[in-house]
């Protein structure tokens, strides 16, 4: 991780096809817009895989980060994780994570991440699934293989808040659109 309580610690990686742990560059910048304090925030990292992005926001004072993560081995993984940091914050379930937020309580969490598998195309249905779950003045962080502008986020009643790419990697903060 790149800052906070666990600053400096190594997440272990399984090597597996898709999978793409969110490079330290990019973490740090997503963070920055943020701001570097998430106290009381509650998170949601709905393709975690290694959970780079959820540990990162629990090191960094969130309140709850709820890991969801299908493949069992990766949430076995994750669970690990969370044992051998004593990271009393994270929940980590093993779940679909469209099905889980479909079915989740609306307006519980100030940030979603949002970084499904890139060869399955379920950018604009995690979208969908992710905004009725922001608090008023909530964040969506998607990270995708293409960059969505405001004209592909309106219909889905997000603003860009931020952006950037690196290497192949679009990312973005988002926001829920004025109604």
């Amino acid at each position: 991780m790149i800052g906070g309580l666990w600053k400096r610690s190594k997440l272990p990686v399984v090597d597996l096809p898709g999978l793409r742990p969110t490079p330290d560059r990019v973490r740090e910048t997503l963070f920055n817009w943020l701001g570097q304090e998430l106290s009381g925030w509650r998170c949601l990292d709905a393709f975690s895989g290694t959970g780079a992005l959820g540990f990162e926001a629990a090191s960094r004072g969130a309140a709850e980060v709820i890991l969801l993560e299908r493949d069992r081995h990766l949430a076995r993984n994750l669970q690990q994780i969370q044992s051998r940091l004593s990271a009393q914050a994270v929940r980590v379930e093993c779940a679909d994570a469209l099905g889980w937020m479909r079915s989740a309580a609306p307006g519980a969490f100030d940030l979603v991440f949002l970084d499904p598998p890139f060869d399955a195309n379920l950018f604009e249905l995690a979208l969908q699934a992710a905004r009725p779950l922001l608090t008023p003045g909530g964040f969506v962080y998607l990270e995708a293989d293409r960059a969505f502008d405001a004209a592909a986020l309106a219909p889905l009643g997000f603003e860009l808040w931020r952006s950037a790419k690196a290497g192949n990697v679009h990312y973005h903060l988002l926001r829920l659109a004025p109604r």
